[in-house]
């Protein structure tokens, strides 16, 4: 569905920052995060088969006097308010994990006739006549990676009995297809019904139809089941078991559906955030849908080693100005620049690299945007084992002509090969057997970066030269 990130790969024209001077001039290219091709959540055909398993079950529970809220007991409470159903897993070093691609469709027109509740265009629709029906949560930032460690939850906005489920659907859709998503449905107090679509296979609650959940109860790991063009979740609600009032959660003026919120806290339509701020041994690499991203994600640099520094942004705003620290071990600034950003994005990340850290201990990679500060530590010198455990893996000829050979004691199933504008020019996977050469004969001369992957899921990277 409205899920294709278009990644800005191009982005990483990175330049060796001098770090020492105050006055360096920073020359950064940005770009936008785009989800997918417009694409139907459900199609009709699909849609009808849930309304259909909903009101099955909804029969089968009140035959059984176990449904919890039967028609002439909701609302007694009021109108139940919704918390947010996307959320980060424990543990996790980012910031946040989501960002919006598209909101309710309010114009009944198509195509691309939009309306969005707050009179903008943040929404799609289709030829065939689908009008964007919820509200599309994508992970952000590697939203396959945040899908396949399971660190993107969808929990529940309110409580409420499950009604509806269905898991172990194919989870990786890249386009438009036939498949059938994954999902979670439940009906709360005032008889509204939730959908939660698109879910990661298998990661589903335990938790059976007629069973109760409550209010950030854990539902599953945003996947990209059904038609899909990348993780993301399909929030979509009704006011009753009818299932033919449509509810937009949120409020403004251009909302046909229903005059008040139904958040808690209403979120702002653009909701400015930084995601994410890392450090990388080199620029991540984003392979051709539906490979997990390359994050080279790092924590620990020898001395002397270049780092890159990341920074990962959801709703960008033009014409702002985001400030960027370096600070030593002794918490003294290294380096402080800002750099204005001028587009409005969804989502965006831009990152720059230097090489002269040589003071050993830990430093710090400050990011402050908007009146958000987000700080990442980083250490320089004695790398740990743990941070980089193939460190028995080598390649030669060094620099080479045509062929790389791979020596290592662990089977390696993948290696990519990425220029220094941090384009994907060589993707090669052998889960059965490995990879011990790489024939590049034809890649033209220069300098690029190796990245090898293990049986085990470690990684390394190399910079290799052709001459």
């Amino acid at each position: 569905m409205n899920r294709k990130i278009t990644y800005l790969i191009n982005i990483v024209i990175l330049f060796n920052l001098n770090l020492y001077s105050q006055k360096t001039e920073f020359t950064v290219n940005g770009g936008e995060f785009k989800l997918g091709n417009n694409t139907p959540c459900l199609t009709d055909a699909q849609r009808n088969d849930v309304k259909q398993s909903i009101w099955q079950n909804i029969e089968k529970l009140r035959a059984e006097n176990k449904l919890m809220y039967s028609d002439n007991e909701v609302n007694r409470g009021g109108q139940v308010l919704f918390n947010w159903p996307v959320q980060k897993a424990a543990g996790l070093e980012y910031n946040d994990v989501w960002g919006i691609s598209g909101y309710v469709d309010h114009n009944p027109a198509y195509p691309n006739q939009l309306l969005d509740y707050n009179c903008g265009s943040r929404t799609y629709d289709t030829q065939s006549g689908y009008n964007h029906a919820g509200v599309d949560i994508f992970t952000w930032p590697f939203g396959w990676k945040l899908m396949d460690t399971s660190q993107a939850e969808i929990v529940a906005v309110a409580s409420g009995q499950i009604i509806a489920k269905g898991d172990g659907q194919y989870d990786r859709s890249c386009n438009f297809n036939n498949n059938v998503w994954n999902a979670v449905y439940v009906q709360h107090a005032d008889g509204s019904i939730a959908w939660y679509g698109h879910m990661k296979s298998g990661s589903l609650t335990s938790k059976q139809v007629g069973d109760f959940v409550t209010s950030g109860e854990y539902l599953g790991i945003v996947g990209s089941s059904g038609n899909s063009t990348g993780p993301h979740l399909h929030f979509e609600v009704y006011s009753n078991a009818t299932l033919t009032q449509l509810i937009d959660p949120y409020a403004g003026s251009c909302n046909s559906m229903n005059t008040t919120t139904r958040w808690q806290n209403q979120k702002p339509y653009n909701n400015t955030n930084i995601n994410a701020a890392l450090t990388h041994s080199v620029p991540p690499v984003f392979p051709t849908c539906p490979q997990q991203e390359i994050t080279n994600e790092s924590n620990q640099f020898n001395p002397g080693q270049t780092i890159y520094f990341g920074v990962y942004l959801r709703d960008q705003a033009a014409n702002s100005i985001i400030n960027l620290k370096i600070r030593r071990p002794d918490n003294t600034i290294f380096e402080s620049w800002n750099y204005n950003l001028t587009q409005n994005y969804n989502a965006s990340y831009w990152y720059w690299n230097n090489n002269t850290f040589t003071i050993q201990g830990e430093w710090k990679w400050e990011v402050t945007y908007l009146g958000q500060t987000v700080v990442h530590p980083f250490n320089v010198g004695n790398l740990s084992v743990d941070e980089n455990s193939l460190n028995s893996v080598s390649v030669y000829p060094n620099p080479f002509n045509d062929k790389l050979t791979i020596s290592s004691e662990q089977i390696i199933k993948k290696a990519v090969i990425v220029d220094m504008l941090g384009k994907t020019i060589y993707n090669q996977q052998n889960f059965s057997e490995g990879i011990e050469t790489i024939n590049l004969q034809n890649i033209s001369k220069g300098m690029y970066f190796l990245v090898l992957e293990s049986e085990k899921n470690q990684s390394k990277t190399i910079k290799i030269v052709k001459n």
